[in-house]
C-alpha cells in the first residue's frame, strides 16, 4: 500500500491527536495510526472577521490548538511529543461561519439557514513536528485545508424539529453529523466524505507522504488511483532510503508489539493479509471485545502488584527483579509483563520492561492523573459485581448479595467504618474527579456565578480547579461526615488559590449550604427518578431565580445507542446500585419539572459530559 512507508515512519514517534472529537479519533485509527489523546485547552475565541477567508479561521484555529498542546506537554507533563496533530471544522453558509449552537433554537436557526442549500465545509489541519533544544521547545508548523461541498433537501419543520430533538445537533459543527442521523438530511456531497465528518484523511495522508518523502524528481512515479487522487508514490521506498525526511528523527517511547496490536488498539500488519485462508474477513471487533476481560484483568493486578510504581524513575528492569520486588513468581510475572507491553501500558526491550509514558501518568499511585484507585476499584468491587451481570439481567437488581454475601445498605456502610476500605473508595471517586474536573469546570463560562456548593463532592477535586480557573468564586464541598474527615489526605499542595471549605452532612436529610450554583458531579446516577426528585425538590426550593445547577454525568444519546462507554457505565449501574446512566432529554426533564430551564448540554469527549440550568 501506497503510505506503508508513511506509517512504519510514525510508529516510533510519539503522535499526539489534539482533539477530543471521537469522530477524528476512529478516522486516524481505522487506518492504524497510532496515537495519544490530548484535547486542546485552547479557547476558540478567534475574531472570525479578522480573516480574509472561512477556512483561514479553520486552519488557524487548528495551529493554536496543536500548538496549545505541544507547549502543555512540553512544559506541564514534562514529555515532548514527536508531532501534534490539530482539526478544526466549520461549516459556511453565505459566507457565514456555523460553528457548534448554543442550544436547540440556535440549531434551528443554522439547519434552517442550510435547508434546500448547498454548504461548505472546511476543516484545517495543523500537523506540528516538535523536538526540545536545550529544555525549549522547538516546532515546525504544517498547515493545509480541504473543502467539500455539501446540499440538503428542503426540511420541513416536523423532520427539523425531530432532529433537533435526537440531541445529535449540540455538539456538531452546523447543528448536523452526517455520519448519523445527519445523513437523512443530506441531499448529495461534493467532495471528501471523512472531510465532513471532521477530518480530511486523504490530504492529510497526502500531507504526510510529502513531509517525509520528498521524491527525488528523477524517481517520481506517478499513478491514478479510483479512490485517491492522482499521487506521487514510492512503492519500492523501504526504511533504510529514508534519509530524505525533512526532520530530525527523534527516537520516541512507543513500540509495535509482535503481535502487530498497539496501545489505541489499531492493529499493524503490513506484511499478511487481513483476510483468512477461506477469505473470510477477521472479526477483530468481536475478537477484541471477547478478549477484553483478560486485558482488563491484566491491567487490574499489574496495578494491585504496583508494577507500574516500581518501574517509575527506574531504568530498564528484568522480569526476575520485579518478580523479587513484588513477590511473585519469576515465570508468572515475565507473562504479565509481556502482557502488559503487548497492550502498549509497558516498554519491553532487551534490556528489561520500563513503564510507557502513560502509564507514568495514569497508572502509577503518584502519577499527574493517577486512575490507580479507580483500577483497585474496579478489580476490588466492581469485577465481583460484573461477573453476576446474568442474574442483574434476569432479575432486573443488584447483586451485592452473590458478589459480596452482604445487602447493598450493609456494603455501603463498610464503605464508611473501615478505614482502609472508605480511603480506597475515596481514591477512586478522586482518580475520576481529578482526570475529568479541568472539562467540567471549563464546559460553560461559570464567572456569573460567585458562590458553589458541591454536593457529594468527596475530595474536593473538581472544587479545587474551580477556584483555580475563577479566584472569585466561593466554593463548598458537602458530603457524609465520613468523606469529610477524611479528605485532607487527596489535598493538593502548594495551592496558591482562595481555600476550598468542606461541611460534613446528607443532602437527603439535611439543609443544604446557600449557593447560587449547585453542582452535582456523578451524584444522579447512583439514585432513582423518585430519590433525584427529592434531592431537586430541596435545591429549587432554595434556589432564587438566576440561580443555577451543574451536572456531571455520562449523558447518553436520546436514543442510547451511540456512546458504549455511557452504556456500559449504565450496566454497571445495574448490578451495584438503584441508579441508571440517562440521555439529555431525561436529564432536562428531571430538571424543567422542578423550574430549571434553559438546559444546555456540552459532551466534553472526556468521561463525563456537562449539563447547565438556570432556575426561573
Amino acid at each position: 500500500m501506497v503510505l506503508n512507508p508513511v506509517l512504519g515512519k510514525l510508529v516510533s514517534k510519539r503522535v499526539v491527536l489534539a482533539s477530543a472529537s471521537p469522530r477524528r479519533q476512529e478516522i486516524l485509527t481505522n487506518v492504524g495510526l497510532r496515537f495519544e489523546v490530548v484535547p486542546s485547552w485552547f479557547k476558540e475565541t478567534l475574531e472570525k472577521s479578522s480573516f480574509a477567508a472561512p477556512y483561514e479561521y479553520a486552519v488557524e484555529t487548528a495551529k493554536q490548538k496543536a500548538l496549545e498542546v505541544a507547549n502543555r506537554m512540553h512544559e506541564k507533563h514534562l514529555r515532548t511529543p514527536d508531532i501534534v496533530i490539530g482539526a478544526d471544522t466549520i461549516v459556511t453558509v453565505d459566507e457565514q461561519i456555523l460553528e457548534k449552537p448554543a442550544d436547540k433554537q440556535d440549531a434551528y436557526r443554522m439547519l434552517s439557514r442550510l435547508s434546500g442549500k448547498e454548504h461548505s465545509v472546511f476543516t484545517g489541519v495543523a500537523i506540528v513536528h516538535c523536538s526540545s533544544k536545550d529544555n525549549q521547545l522547538e516546532t515546525e508548523v504544517t498547515d493545509f485545508y480541504e473543502e467539500t461541498k455539501v446540499k440538503f433537501s428542503d426540511l420541513s419543520e416536523e423532520l427539523l424539529w425531530e432532529y433537533i430533538h435526537s440531541g445529535e445537533p449540540m455538539d456538531k459543527a452546523g447543528g448536523y453529523g452526517i455520519q448519523a442521523l445527519g445523513g437523512m438530511l443530506v441531499e448529495y456531497v461534493h467532495g471528501d466524505f471523512l472531510n465532513v465528518v471532521g477530518f480530511p484523511l486523504n490530504h492529510f495522508c497526502k500531507k504526510l507522504a510529502e513531509l517525509y518523502y520528498p521524491p527525488p524528481k528523477h524517481n517520481v512515479q506517478r499513478k491514478k488511483y479510483d479512490s485517491i487522487p492522482s499521487v506521487d508514490t514510492f512503492e519500492n521506498l523501504s526504511d533504510g532510503e529514508s534519509e530524505s525526511s525533512n526532520f530530525t528523527e527523534h527516537k520516541g517511547t512507543s513500540k509495535l508489539d509482535s503481535s502487530g496490536m498497539c496501545s489505541s488498539g489499531a492493529l499493524y500488519n503490513f506484511e499478511t493479509s487481513s483476510m483468512s485462508e477461506s477469505g473470510a474477513k477477521l472479526p477483530s471487533k468481536i475478537l477484541e471485545l471477547l478478549d477484553g476481560f483478560r486485558a482488563s484483568k491484566a491491567l487490574f493486578v499489574a496495578s494491585k502488584l504496583k508494577v507500574f510504581d516500581h518501574l517509575k524513575d527506574k531504568g530498564p528492569l528484568k522480569a526476575v527483579d520485579i518478580a523479587n520486588e513484588v513477590g511473585t513468581s519469576v515465570g508468572g510475572t515475565e507473562r504479565l509483563l509481556d502482557a502488559c507491553a503487548a497492550l502498549g501500558l509497558l516498554e519491553k526491550t532487551p534490556q528489561g520492561y520500563s513503564n510507557s509514558d502513560s502509564a507514568n501518568t495514569y497508572l502509577t499511585s503518584d502519577g499527574e492523573y493517577s486512575l490507580h484507585g479507580y483500577i483497585i476499584h474496579s478489580n476490588d468491587h466492581i469485577w465481583p459485581l460484573f461477573t453476576n451481570l446474568e442474574s442483574a439481567v434476569k432479575e432486573g437488581s443488584r447483586q451485592n448479595h452473590r458478589a459480596f454475601g452482604k445487602k447493598a445498605e450493609d456494603l455501603f456502610k463498610d464503605y464508611y467504618h473501615s478505614q482502609e476500605v472508605k480511603q480506597r473508595f475515596m481514591a477512586a471517586m478522586h482518580s475520576i474527579a481529578h482526570l475529568t474536573a479541568r472539562d467540567v469546570a471549563t464546559a460553560f463560562d461559570l464567572s456569573q456565578f460567585k458562590c458553589a456548593c458541591d454536593l457529594g463532592g468527596c475530595t474536593g477535586a473538581l472544587a479545587h480547579e474551580l477556584v483555580q480557573i475563577y479566584p472569585n468564586l466561593k466554593v463548598t464541598v458537602f458530603d457524609l461526615p465520613e468523606v469529610i474527615a477524611n479528605t485532607s489526605y487527596f489535598q493538593p499542595s502548594g495551592q496558591h488559590t482562595a481555600p476550598v471549605t468542606f461541611v460534613s452532612g446528607d443532602f437527603f436529610k439535611d439543609n443544604l449550604p446557600e449557593a447560587d450554583l449547585y453542582i452535582l458531579s456523578r451524584v444522579l446516577h447512583d439514585w432513582p427518578d423518585e430519590k433525584i426528585h427529592v434531592l431537586l425538590s430541596k435545591i429549587s426550593a432554595v434556589c432564587k431565580p438566576g440561580c443555577g445547577i451543574l451536572l456531571a454525568e455520562m449523558v447518553l444519546d436520546d436514543e442510547k445507542k451511540n456512546r458504549s462507554t455511557a452504556l456500559l457505565q449504565s450496566l454497571n449501574m445495574l448490578v451495584q446500585t438503584e441508579g441508571k446512566e440517562r440521555s439529555g432529554s431525561e436529564y432536562q426533564g428531571l430538571l424543567e419539572q422542578h423550574g430549571f430551564t434553559n438546559v444546555k448540554i456540552r459532551l466534553t469527549g472526556n468521561l463525563l459530559d456537562v449539563v447547565l440550568c438556570i432556575k426561573t
